[in-house]
């Protein structure tokens, strides 16, 4: 056989294109495909009751209508993802709670959720034991396994709070919100210190205080109950101290001024390190 035959069956010689279909491989004879023929290829079965998405490089899921065509021949347009139209999966981003259509989630997806720059944001999956998930922009996570995924947000050059004390959701919301704080495991007993906090204008003798919030044993499932300032704070129109903050108390070296308020109202699973600051500003703000 000559150079020109081999040239010739060569080019005649039909060319396939391989995709994979959740993980499992297919191929297609025609370059052309729409989301119908992807669903018959995994027989899955009445079509209208399933979505198809296409997994692209950057991380997002593009939705293919059934009779939408994809062209194999580009590049990056071989993967593709299905599952059922009528779930919902919850999970929980920065403490907020979202509901979402599909059981596949990425980390690009993750941080337009939180409404963070993908560029200088990091986003991680809370772990129970062990350390938290960095998950990268073009990786996905499977919502569906048991139970709520927790996941939070925050600058990837940050090393404020890395202590490991406060629940990932709190760091990361300190963190968005520019809070600078200290996290402080003293034989056992965790805190965190919120460093020059600014008090109501007028209201008392100095302008801002460190804030010393102790995080007991269960927290955020258990409320934080009172906290303590240094240094200590008098009002500004008697010199008097508040009602309920005369009382000193020692912690990380510091003689601290206790202002003890209660709080019965701690919603498990809600609240968190935001909903005390939301407590200490009013009990600043009415203190008298």
């Amino acid at each position: 056989m000559s150079i020109d035959d081999l040239t010739t069956t060569a080019a005649a010689k039909p060319t396939r294109f391989h995709v994979t279909i959740d993980g499992k491989p297919h191929v297609f004879d025609d370059p052309i495909v729409n989301g119908l023929q992807l669903l018959e290829a995994t027989r899955q079965f009445p079509a209208d009751e399933f979505l198809v998405f296409q997994k692209l490089v950057n991380g997002q899921l593009e939705d293919i209508r059934l009779d939408e065509a994809v062209d194999l021949r580009e590049p990056g347009r071989e993967d593709f993802i299905t599952f059922r139209s009528d779930a919902s999966f919850r999970l929980t981003v920065d403490g907020r709670k979202f509901d979402w259509g599909r059981p596949i989630i990425t980390g690009l997806e993750l941080k337009r959720l939180a409404g963070v720059d993908p560029a200088s944001y990091g986003v991680w999956l809370a772990q129970r034991v062990g350390d938290d998930k960095l998950i990268p922009n073009e990786q996905s996570v499977d919502l569906r396994g048991e139970g709520v995924e927790r996941f939070f947000t925050g600058i990837d050059t940050t090393t404020e709070g890395s202590g490991g004390v406060l629940p990932p959701d709190d760091a990361a919301f300190l963190n968005e919100h520019g809070v600078n704080f200290e996290e402080v495991d003293q034989a056992g007993n965790k805190a965190v210190i919120i460093k020059s906090y600014p008090l109501p204008a007028g209201r008392f003798d100095t302008s801002s205080a460190d804030i010393l919030v102790l995080l007991p044993p269960g927290y955020p499932d258990c409320a934080p109950d009172m906290f303590f300032l240094s240094p200590w704070v008098r009002l500004a129109a008697d010199k008097k101290y508040p009602r309920a903050a005369d009382q000193p108390f020692s912690f990380a070296g510091g003689n601290w001024q206790r202002w003890s308020r209660h709080n019965s109202d701690w919603r498990p699973g809600v609240d968190g390190i935001w909903t005390m600051l939301r407590r200490i500003g009013r009990a600043l703000e009415i203190a008298a």
